[in-house]
């Protein structure tokens, strides 16, 4: 079997390089007595990053090798030398690629050339033992590793930029048609289902007022037939390419032979697929041409159908892509209406800026607590976590140095709300401890009842800080 040549959609995996490794070092010269810490921070691992590129037509090469890696960051060395980013991995897409999470929600739109998007960003590189000293710890021992960046899975789906899409049955002339308004090729047969993929041709359809030529793209897409958007024939796989036009121009066969078939006929089948697959096409603006009409039944066939679908709304030409009758008026016609129309339609997603970076919603999420079924406490959060695993905690110096940053992000309080109490098993990520809470973290009541069991009667202050007397203290202990 031949390996496909034209592929629209396709799921690859994706992965930012790892961050670098902080560096554990201290300044050694001469005559420069206690040098201090000076070890440099790990280098950012490099992203994954598309690039619409108009020079690539199809996601066939993503379809082939789906995996996708970044290089990973340089490792810090001594005298504050941070190390090297890693280079990123540049993947050129088709003008008019969505990425999508495998739920199916649209993160970016590559509907403009030279548009970028990160889809799998770097790790963060790890600090080096530099960046901990302060006045409180003035040789520290450890620094973090390079951030470990998990692998993602997006899923790949190109709509083409089209300014009409050619919508009809197999056989009706779209391609024909193609052929005689662009220099488009596509194949032509005298057989259903000559077209297998989806092409696109420019149409020069006349000049604006102030001179400037108005170009028009030509999407001709594989015929449908009745039951297409339910998968029937080549189905609804490439109905998603007329998504984003703005004209639709009906091709239907003024001359077919098949007697259960007529111009209205085809074209209520037409306009039930596309509503099926979508309802908002139908409010595009559409055109409909009666093709073949160089045959003597076909010119029959346009006089006996022509008035039925007007009186219907459309505006219908009668034209030949074999003779070339109409298509003079067919080109300035789709010019005018493109022209009228403006710009072109884009997918319903947000944009924040240039260049677009795909990042986990749990970054910024709050601190979760979970309670897992041997008791212990999971603590849930990207945040966290990446402190955790980035972190020598093996280390005393640098255990001391994340027990306070949790603490000052809340994660000892949260714990607390929770039920954690002193003993009690914690984990995040990989890692699990003994609960030990700071007193003045537990619930009002269950701070008191500790410092009464610590207390004695020289405690003035702790006496005066419970709020009680002496000689209350006295009488209730006894």
């Amino acid at each position: 079997m031949n390996a496909p040549s034209f592929v629209d959609e396709c799921t690859v995996h994706v992965r930012g390089g790892d961050g670098g490794a902080g560096s554990v070092s201290f300044r050694r010269e001469a005559h420069v007595p206690l040098g201090g810490p000076d070890g440099g921070d790990g280098g950012e691992g490099g992203s994954v990053v598309f690039l619409a590129d108009t020079n690539v037509t199809s996601l066939v090469d993503l379809h082939r090798a789906p995996h996708l890696r970044a290089d990973r960051g340089g490792s810090g060395s001594g005298q504050g030398r941070t190390g090297a980013r890693g280079d990123d991995r540049l993947v050129r897409v088709p003008v008019g690629t969505i990425v999508r999470d495998l739920e199916g929600r649209a993160l970016s739109d590559l509907d403009v050339a030279g548009r970028r998007v990160i889809v799998a960003p770097g790790g963060r590189g790890g600090r080096g033992n530099r960046s901990f000293a302060n006045r409180f710890r003035r040789i520290p021992s450890f620094a973090e590793r390079g951030e470990h960046v998990p692998e993602s899975m997006l899923r790949l789906e190109l709509r083409l930029i089209a300014d009409v899409g050619l919508v009809g049955y197999p056989s009706a002339g779209k391609s024909s048609l193609v052929r005689r308004l662009s220099a488009a090729t596509p194949r032509v047969e005298a057989w259903p289902f000559t077209t297998l993929t989806p092409h696109l041709g420019v149409m020069r359809a006349g000049d604006r007022p102030d001179g400037s030529p108005i170009d028009v793209v030509l999407a001709d897409v594989p015929g449908l037939i009745e039951g297409a958007a339910e998968g029937r024939g080549l189905g609804n796989r490439f109905l998603r390419h007329i998504s984003r036009c703005r004209v639709l121009l009906h091709v239907l066969d003024a001359g077919t032979a098949e007697p259960d078939r007529d111009p209205v006929r085809d074209l209520d089948v037409l306009l039930g697929e596309l509503e099926e697959h979508d309802p908002a096409l139908l409010t595009r603006r559409q055109l409909v041409v009666l093709n073949k009409v160089d045959l003597p039944d076909a010119v029959t066939m346009a006089s006996m159908v022509r008035g039925t679908l007007e009186e219907r709304g459309f505006e219908v030409l009668e034209v030949s892509a074999v003779s070339g009758v109409g298509l003079d008026a067919l080109r300035f016609r789709l010019g005018q209406l493109v022209d009228e129309l403006g710009p072109s339609l884009e997918v319903d997603i947000e944009r924040d800026g240039e260049p677009v970076v795909l990042r986990p919603l749990g970054h910024a999420a709050p601190v979760r607590i979970e309670t897992e079924e041997d008791g212990a406490f999971r603590v849930v959060s990207d945040r966290v976590e990446r402190w955790v695993a980035m972190l020598p905690v093996e280390e005393p110096g640098a255990a001391r140095y994340l027990q306070g940053r949790m603490r000052r992000a809340g994660v000892e309080r949260a714990l607390i709300a929770a039920g954690a109490r002193q003993g009690d098993t914690v984990v995040i990520g990989d890692i699990e401890w003994a609960f030990r809470p700071e007193i003045d973290d537990l619930p009002p009541e269950e701070r008191e009842a500790v410092l009464a069991g610590e207390a004695d009667d020289q405690d003035a202050d702790l006496i005066a800080e419970l709020g009680l007397e002496v000689d209350e203290w006295r009488e209730g202990i006894r």
